[in-house]
């Protein structure tokens, strides 16, 4: 028996790479999924990486995986549209070393611009996909998916979701496995997908989707519960977890621990006898689909999303009020209604003072995904759009091209220092080689912040903390034809209202780097505290910063001292001088 420890599934991830003998790992970072590579990172053994770009990860993993290696890449569910590319073509390749591709989905949006269902991509590109349900289950499915990989000769994708890779349950850790390097060996027919060469892989692939269906009949990732009911529940994942803790040994499961190629036979079997089978999984009725397509439910009532939802995150209640038409768990509640709590940048934080000046500007300002898309948020309310990664730059371009020089004068792109390294650099270069004149400020905070920290090619260190060539991005920006450059601080209002002002009017492309540190940075101290003096004529020009630690109490305007960091921001706005530090 191995040490059991309580573990997060993202960590218990991790683990199981290490037990399966993986030695490199590539990831961008993306909640739900960061913590996979960050716990990857005390393992010594493993080679481990920030990747520019999720595309960018998934090439190492395979380029890994052909060189004899298991490895992995992480992601969270808009990373994989990064990575599709060269994942519907390593389908046709497969591997050498196990090759595992790790995605986390984000039900209810806690942390993502859209709820979109990875499954879609394990089905389109015809590769295996294990979905497990608590963190005991990570460990083991991440090993099972190596040896499925090898067995197979297919990538495999490993789905997560926000509450899997959050919370925490119990892991037996165990000795990692002897796995040694795979020989590299030419192979130009299986490795070069020029058309003469994919076209023979694709009858592979064919092939391959119907052992794996075989598979899917019978793995044991795929069980059956017989409970003796009458009523069944076809469900995997989270969702499996919610219907055991609403519905108990009342109903029998059938537990999809494959996701893709999802079984017929074994579905079929599952059913006999039964008088409703409710189809539980949240986002899209993928599984209910392929029941509805391919299995006889003809002798049972088939339950799915016209019961429940596409829509965001299931919870015992709802299953158990579909399922059986009874109220959920009660709750101890507060009579008094609880404040609002809106999302807010944090006190001290850099990208405050870009927004400030934006807004007193009037700009349209496209924007980008990243901490700063708070700048949408009262009372900045600066920015206009969000779409992806990089579309700040290119969206922008668009938008000049539609409506025209004028309107240019009036357009800015915002991008953090991370996301423009990740998609970023080739909408700069659209810009410059199709004439454009944009602005673009690149939000230099010195580190990846939405994500908790992680360094990027423009910090100068890897993740182990190791020192490394850093990015400049003025030599970059430079070498690829912009010659307007700007570097200033965010928080000198006046200065970097100036410059905007004259960018944005210029007749050639332009870039503005605003540059200052996370302030939850553990390098950045302030000295000293604000406070409001009697000077004060209640103009609310602070106010309009939107830092938590300002508020009006009484009738005045007040610096809660617990909040405030010290940054001086609110200093430089106020017109009277009426706010001092400390």
């Amino acid at each position: 028996m191995g040490n059991k420890k309580l573990m997060l599934g993202n960590e218990a991830v991790a683990r199981g790479a290490y037990e399966a003998g993986v030695s490199v790992v590539s990831s961008y970072p993306g909640t739900p999924s960061t913590e996979i590579t960050e716990n990857i990172v005390k393992y010594e053994e493993i080679n481990v990486e920030w990747a520019p770009n999720e595309k960018v990860a998934s090439e190492v993993a395979i380029g890994a995986s052909m060189a004899g290696a298991r490895s992995m890449a992480c992601m969270k569910h808009v990373g994989m549209n990064v990575m599709a590319d060269p994942l519907f073509t390593v389908s046709y390749i497969g591997v050498n070393g196990g090759l595992v591709f790790c995605v986390a989905d984000d039900p209810g949006m806690h942390s993502s611009q859209n709820e979109q269902d990875s499954r879609h991509y394990a089905k389109a590109s015809k590769v295996l996909m294990l979905e497990p349900s608590d963190s005991g289950e990570c460990k083991e499915f991440t090993k099972q998916a190596y040896k499925f990989s090898e067995e197979y000769d297919v990538p495999v994708l490993l789905r997560l979701s926000t509450r899997v890779s959050h919370s925490q349950s119990i892991v037996e850790e165990v000795e990692k496995d002897n796995y040694e390097l795979k020989p590299y060996e030419k192979n130009i027919a299986k490795n070069v997908m020029m058309p003469g060469n994919a076209i023979k892989r694709h009858v592979v692939v064919e092939e391959r989707t119907l052992k794996l269906q075989e598979l899917a009949e019978v793995s044991e990732l795929n069980k059956i519960e017989n409970n003796g009911s009458k009523i069944g529940v076809i469900t995997n994942g989270i969702s499996y977890m919610y219907a055991k803790e609403a519905l108990g040994d009342r109903v029998n499961y059938l537990k999809l621990g494959i996701s893709y190629p999802l079984p017929v036979k074994k579905i079929n079997e599952f059913m006999k006898g039964l008088g409703k089978v409710y189809v539980i999984e949240e986002l899209d009725p993928f599984i209910e689909e392929h029941v509805r397509a391919y299995c006889d439910y003809s002798k049972v009532t088939l339950i799915g999303k016209s019961s429940f939802t596409l829509l965001g995150e299931y919870t015992p209640t709802l299953i158990k009020k579909v399922v059986f038409d009874e109220e959920g768990y009660e709750f101890n509640k507060l009579d008094e209604t609880i404040p609002v709590r809106p999302p807010v940048m944090c006190p001290g934080c850099p990208h405050r003072g870009t927004f400030y000046v934006l807004k007193k500007l009037g700009l349209v300002v496209s924007g980008d995904i990243g901490c700063y898309t708070l700048g949408a948020v009262n009372p900045l309310a600066s920015v206009d759009s969000t779409i992806c990664m990089g579309a700040s730059i290119s969206a922008a371009f668009g938008m000049a091209k539609a409506r025209g020089k004028e309107f240019n004068k009036k357009l800015v792109s915002v991008i953090g220092d991370s996301t423009f390294v990740h998609s970023g650099i080739t909408g700069l270069i659209d810009i410059v080689y199709n004439k454009g004149i944009n602005t673009v400020i690149i939000l230099d905070n010195s580190i990846t912040g939405m994500t908790g920290h992680q360094d990027n090619p423009t910090t100068g260190y890897t993740i182990r903390k190791e020192e490394t060539k850093q990015l400049n991005l003025i030599a970059l920006a430079k070498s690829i034809g912009i010659e307007r450059i700007n570097v200033c601080d965010p928080f000198d209002v006046k200065e970097f209202e100036r410059i905007v002002k004259e960018e944005v009017n210029a007749e050639e492309p332009s870039l503005i780097i605003a540059q200052r540190p996370c302030a939850l940075l553990k390098s950045v101290k302030y000295i000293g505290k604000a406070r409001i003096t009697d000077d004060c004529r209640k103009c609310k020009q602070c106010m309009k910063l939107g830092c938590p630690a300002i508020s009006i109490k009484e009738g005045k305007i007040v610096i809660d001292q617990n909040q405030c960091n010290g940054c001086g921001l609110c200093l430089n706005v106020c017109p009277f001088k009426a706010i001092v530090k400390e």
